[in-house]
């Protein structure tokens, strides 16, 4: 099995996978606004299902991540 890639951190943090300005315009199309802390928490969020679907697809013996996956 491959070794584990750290996720890089950045001030103690893990690194925003999500892009801040399509949230917030997604958000505000909606008729609402965005708390500071929400893309944080969403990019957590897309932290653990990535590293959810990353267990499954080693467990499955793959080395590509599908749809499924997740």
């Amino acid at each position: 099995m491959a070794a584990k890639k750290k996720v890089k951190k950045v001030g103690g943090k893990r690194e925003v996978l999500v892009v801040g300005s399509k949230v917030k315009d997604y958000v505000r199309s909606k008729g609402l606004m965005a708390s500071g802390d929400l893309l944080e928490a969403i990019s957590d969020q897309v932290h653990n299902m990535l590293d959810r679907a990353a267990t499954r697809t080693e467990s499955n013996k793959r080395s590509t991540m599908r749809p499924a996956d997740l």
